[in-house]
């Protein structure tokens, strides 16, 4: 009879007591989340593969609010080229948006709307992450609003490639389901706070998915938020990575088995590159050991803007150090 009681009369019982506290966290966090989640709907112009001409075609992505006046982060890739941006809600309500700053070399861009009663999410600090904590993406897979999924924290420090080339750094791997659609929108932890911002699933991986992690989003952010761009060096060369024999290591003690090969100068009113020829290998940066070209990219931070920087080179295999002047990349 009890059982029965329980099969039949469960409404009787509080949602509390029914759920587990694993389902306790999920439903809970989603309740505080889901109303700062938007659905972004873009009009973008694209080439018909058959009439090769110009047609609008729409899209979509997610995005969540960071702030109570309308600021909204979403993926670059969901906003590139896009003619109009509209912004929908858990509440019903759809807004006009306007492209405030992208930066594709971590696919963060940030949209903002003018109007409505919004909810804020808060980013929690990525740095605190470990492996096997909760999970929970919101988002709008295959255009069905407001879709949760949960799992857990996979791997922590992935890189991934941004569709510029660059190499997004501090990258989370979970297992939380993500689908196209969920791209922009928000990873989430335990307390409801922001630790991702979704952006990447390898289909053929049996479920690898993955996020720009909260701190570095939240760096890119605020400076899209202030400045509408985030800035970076450049040197004005072609080069790619190339390895280094023992006997180039030894001879000049190298910390690194790899350097990065210059085949191409390119001469740049903005950048002081003559020190440098064809055929260089790039080995060290103000000190530091250069074994790639994702190395000189992280390297080349607006920090370095206008400013003199030493380069180690191997130059016929001999070490040697030249002078540089970045200038910003555009």
């Amino acid at each position: 009879m009890k059982e029965e009681n329980y099969a039949t009369g469960f409404l009787s019982f509080s949602d509390q007591q029914l759920l587990d506290a694993y389902s306790s966290t999920v439903t809970g966090v989603v309740k505080h989340v889901s109303q700062a989640v938007a659905h972004i709907k873009v009009i973008k112009e694209a080439i018909h593969p058959n009439t090769k001409k110009k047609v609008e075609m729409p899209g979509s992505g997610s995005g969540f609010v960071i702030s109570t006046d309308g600021y909204i982060v979403t993926n670059n890739h969901v906003i590139e080229n896009a003619l109009s941006i509209k912004a929908s809600f858990a509440n019903g309500t759809e807004q006009n948006a306007v492209l405030i700053g992208t930066d594709p070399s971590t696919d963060i861009a940030i949209i903002k709307v003018y109007d409505g009663d919004l909810r804020a999410l808060q980013f929690a600090n990525s740095d605190l992450l470990e492996t096997g904590q909760i999970a929970i993406a919101i988002g709008n897979p295959m255009g069905l609003q407001h879709t949760v999924t949960a799992g857990v924290v996979s791997a922590l420090g992935r890189t991934l490639r941004a569709n510029n080339g660059r190499l997004i750094d501090d990258v989370i791997q979970t297992d939380a389901a993500l689908n196209p659609g969920n791209s922009g929108g928000p990873l989430v932890n335990s307390e409801g706070k922001v630790i991702g911002v979704n952006t990447a699933v390898i289909s053929a991986a049996q479920g690898l998915c993955f996020a720009v992690s909260s701190n570095l989003a939240a760096f890119i952010a605020g400076k899209l938020i202030i400045h509408g761009e985030v800035k970076r060096a450049k040197l004005a060369i072609a080069a790619q990575p190339v390895n280094l024999t023992q006997r180039m290591i030894g001879a000049n003690q190298l910390k690194t088995t790899t350097g990065v090969y210059i085949f191409e100068i390119t001469p740049d009113a903005n950048v002081n590159n003559q020190q440098l020829r064809i055929g260089d290998i790039i080995v060290e940066f103000e000190g530091k050991p250069v074994g790639s070209t994702d190395n000189l990219h992280k390297y080349l931070s607006e920090d370095v803007i206008g400013k003199r920087i030493e380069l180690t080179v191997l130059r016929q295999g001999r070490k040697q150090s030249v002078v540089v002047i970045p200038g910003e990349l555009r």
